[in-house]
């Protein structure tokens, strides 16, 4: 009978908490948890990992006119074959989303071609129509710049308080970008990590906290240091697997594969942000990718950011693996604590859950360039050990296994403000419930 009926079931899952259970997949949700109901297809997952689909809060898609740094094809494929299956972009694109119409072309560019769940944020200037932009469903707003950033213009904190007023009224979430800088260009990674020292990212996060006597909701980006990550109070915080698994120490002074903002930060303060493990909400990539010949140019010229969408969730895993952290706290961190803040409904184990899921197996492995997918060609973490996943299903279907990817319709989750249908594309409307 219909109500017996399920796309796919996950067999033997071992549940976070001890239970084993059978999860049956049904048009995008988890439709039964125990004994499988009749299925067009099944997954043995015993003695594999089954977790949520990761959400990752934080990328940069590129596409457009950038599109030979990204395209939406290819940072999804990267994103679903790191067991991510919904990214948010950031608004710092060419151009830059200010306005109703930039983002529902941004929408409608993402439709056509993205593997995994999306979401894009609005952009923040003096300029933006935020009115506009939350009534065309942007999910929250921003990172907005406290300091200039690659395709980022900074903020005063004088625009920053008016922004932060309506963005409270309308009811949705601003997301910083917390930094100050002592000079520009650097010369080196060391330099660049002095001149927007980690003095500076906490005084950022400590005058925007002092500017928001609105109350606004605020989550804090990629925070690189214990110190930043303290000051945030009740805001929510990211940090990123690059301020987690790098530090200065790795690369010489002058390798821009290094050069990020917020930098990269000495060893001593890499494990520091570690010991605040408890405390950070959201693990996110910040995935900024640029290609090999970007990332050549002189550190001066050099753009910054790395790619990580592929690789964060397998890093993380691998720490589960060697005892470092627990898979309650990843899936907190990558999946469920995202969704919370953001508003997305949750991928997980219960009825009535997005049938997202990814399935690792018990195999480590080192990071590869040659293997990851992103359009960048590099990768900062060439040999670390990762557990990448060997099957990720994305609105209860598989769209990737063991290398090989399956197109199908993924969702666009437009924010609370949405006004349905401003997005139609051939007579559907695009937005995702």
């Amino acid at each position: 009978m219909e109500g017996s009926r399920c796309d796919l079931v996950l067999r033997d899952v071992s549940i976070p908490g001890g239970r084993k259970a059978d999860i049956s997949l049904y048009n995008g949700r988890v439709r039964h948890v125990g004994a499988p109901l009749h299925a067009d297809e099944e997954l043995n997952c015993r003695g594999k990992t089954v977790i949520p689909g990761g959400v990752d809060m934080h990328v940069h898609m590129r596409g457009g006119i950038q599109a030979h740094k990204e395209d939406w094809k290819s940072g999804t494929m990267s994103a679903v074959a790191g067991g991510v299956t919904v990214v948010v972009d950031q608004p710092n694109t060419v151009p830059p989303i200010m306005n109703e119409e930039i983002l529902r072309q941004r929408v409608i560019e993402a439709g056509k071609s993205s593997l995994a769940g999306y979401a894009i944020n609005g952009g923040v200037s003096p300029s933006a129509d935020l009115n506009g932009l939350w009534r065309g469903g942007a999910l929250a707003f921003g990172e907005i710049f406290a300091a200039p950033s690659s395709y980022g213009d900074s903020v005063s904190l004088k625009d920053l308080k008016v922004a932060l007023e309506r963005i409270q009224e309308l009811g949705a979430l601003a997301t910083i970008h917390a930094e100050k800088i002592a000079g520009e260009p650097s010369e080196n990674l060391e330099d660049h990590s002095q001149k927007r020292s980690v003095s500076g990212e906490i005084e950022a996060v400590m005058d925007v906290r002092g500017i928001n006597t609105a109350g606004c909701r605020l989550h804090f980006c990629h925070m690189s240091t214990s110190g930043a990550v303290e000051a945030a109070g009740d805001a929510t915080v990211e940090v990123t697997p690059h301020h987690l698994f790098l530090s200065l120490e790795r690369f010489t002074p002058g390798d821009t594969g290094g050069k990020v903002n917020p930098p990269l930060r000495p060893e001593s303060e890499r494990r520091k942000i570690w010991t605040a493990w408890d405390r950070i909400d959201v693990v996110a990539s910040d995935h900024a990718p640029h290609t090999v010949q970007e990332k050549g140019q002189s550190f001066q010229k050099a753009p910054s950011g790395i790619p990580g969408v592929e690789t964060m969730v397998p890093l993380l895993v691998a720490e589960v693996r060697k005892g470092r952290i627990d898979l309650v706290s990843l899936i907190e961190k990558t999946s469920y604590r995202p969704c919370d803040i953001l508003g997305i409904p949750r991928a997980g184990f219960s009825p009535g859950d997005r049938a997202d899921f990814a399935v690792y197996p018990e195999t480590m492995t080192k990071i590869a360039p040659e293997l990851l997918h992103s359009k960048a060609g590099w990768t900062p973490f060439e040999g670390y050990d990762a557990v990448f996943p060997e099957i990720v299903v994305v609105d209860g279907r598989i769209r990737y296994r063991e290398g090989e990817f399956f197109r199908g319709v993924s969702g666009w989750y437009g924010g609370r403000g949405y006004i349905g249908g401003r997005h139609k594309k051939n007579g559907a409307d695009t937005a995702h419930s």
